[in-house]
């Protein structure tokens, strides 16, 4: 039920395992390389620790050019790089629709492991990135998205979530995931249930990509929206205050969308403004108390 899997090798050295791949979410096949590593890589991120080497997981139609080909690797590639590990082969098959992803294997000492369980009552409720990638991803499959909107999505699913982890860490936070398809409001709650709290998130406070309210506003809908609506919507308490466009980006899934962790609240500002120094999108979105379930405020 977490982010990756664990294996203990000795005192001083944990194996953390993850996979995940996906099709394009964008044109240009570097980009979609390196968003598709990002976003792999977060699970390893979530979990407290560093990745140490990746295999790449991809699916070309038989007929694609071999430069695109490349150019979605070497994407790849250059993430894993920018992460300090190392891309140590892969497998590929021929499909009719591309795929690309990565098995992502990261260290860490056990001790230093974060899982979604630990939020106490009292912490506050840190994210790392705006929200909004669906929308503007949808946007831009239907011809409708500005370009300022999706070159912000695209630098925003780019950044690694590596620095953010470690500032996590050096905060002593006490629980740690990552926000991807299951979008924010799924992901609070697996904290909630594993961690045996309540959650309450501020929806006005919610960091959100230029254009993701005017999409979100503007009735776009798809497949994991209406997903995570239908599973989720009747698990969690949204106030009447809330307004729709907000509402419905609860429910938005991301792609390579940051950290969200739970940290003592005296710790939160100081831990946001190191975040934003360091271009992050970070916000305190919300608290922990004692209690089950997720609440939505205004």
């Amino acid at each position: 039920m977490d982010d990756a899997a664990v294996y203990v090798l000795d005192d001083e050295t944990a194996v953390i395992q993850t996979v995940d791949f996906f099709p394009p979410v964008v044109d240009d096949p570097w980009t979609f390389g390196a968003i598709a590593a990002a976003n792999a890589m977060s699970d390893v991120y979530a979990m407290g620790g560093e990745v140490a080497l990746a295999l790449n997981i991809a699916a070309f139609p038989e007929d694609l050019p071999p430069d695109v080909v490349s150019a979605v690797f070497q994407g790849g590639a250059d993430k894993v790089a920018e992460a300090g590990g190392v891309v140590a082969g892969g497998h590929t098959i021929i499909d009719a629709e591309p795929k690309y992803g990565m098995s992502v294997m990261g260290l860490a000492h056990p001790k230093h492991v974060v899982s979604k369980a630990g939020a106490r009552p009292g912490d506050a409720l840190v994210l790392t990135k705006a929200l909004g990638t669906g929308f503007i991803l949808t946007a831009a499959k239907n011809d409708v998205v500005q370009p300022g909107h999706l070159e912000a999505a695209v630098e925003s699913m780019l950044r690694l979530n590596r620095h953010a982890s470690h500032l996590a860490r050096e905060a002593g936070a006490h629980a740690l995931t990552d926000v991807t398809g299951f979008a924010v409001v799924g992901h609070a709650l697996e904290m909630a249930e594993r961690s045996g709290v309540q959650v309450v998130l501020r929806a006005g406070a919610l960091p959100l990509l230029p254009g993701a309210r005017d999409y979100a506003r503007a009735g776009l809908d798809f497949g994991g929206l209406r997903r995570n609506r239908e599973h989720f919507e009747p698990r969690v308490r949204i106030a009447e205050g809330v307004p729709d466009d907000l509402r419905r980006l609860l429910f938005d899934p991301q792609t390579s969308g940051g950290l969200l962790m739970a940290v003592e609240a005296a710790l939160a500002a100081p831990l946001v403004e190191r975040l934003r120094a360091d271009s992050h999108a970070a916000a305190v979105i919300g608290a922990v108390r004692e209690g089950e379930g997720l609440i939505v405020d205004a």
